[in-house]
């Protein structure tokens, strides 16, 4: 069964920091792009940033570009989001996924080639 477990959100003032874990079972995560979701409360969904699956240079949304860093742990199954300089506008549900397009092994997703979504963390960035 594929599965994807969040952790690491909790409250934080703003300017602070977080680092978001993403634990994946089921399936071998070397071989998927992994990214990162938020959904904002009334908000749709939106990709934050994205691995492929042989790792390389990350995607970055414009809205946290220079602000969080995305890794990947594959031996561990584990991908993070190391989170810094929050705003009250980070405030949403974090959700870790994974994407698979045969023959491409870039970063460049559309958050619709996403699948098993996790449960999420909620992140809360307020003073």
């Amino acid at each position: 069964q594929v599965q994807f477990v969040e952790s690491g959100g909790g409250l934080v003032q703003p300017g602070g920091s977080l680092r978001l874990s993403c634990v994946s079972s089921g399936f071998a995560m070397g071989y998927f792009a992994v990214g990162w979701i938020r959904q904002a409360p009334g908000k749709e969904r939106e990709l934050i940033s994205c691995i492929g699956h042989r790792g390389g240079s990350p995607y970055y949304s414009d809205s946290v570009k220079d602000r969080f860093v995305m890794s990947r742990d594959n031996p561990a199954n584990t991908a993070y989001l190391q989170m810094n300089r929050l705003k009250p506008e980070d405030t949403a549900v974090y959700y870790c996924a994974r994407a698979y397009i045969a023959g491409y092994s870039g970063s460049l997703f559309d958050i619709s080639d996403f699948d098993s979504w996790g449960q999420g963390t909620q992140v809360t960035v307020s003073s």
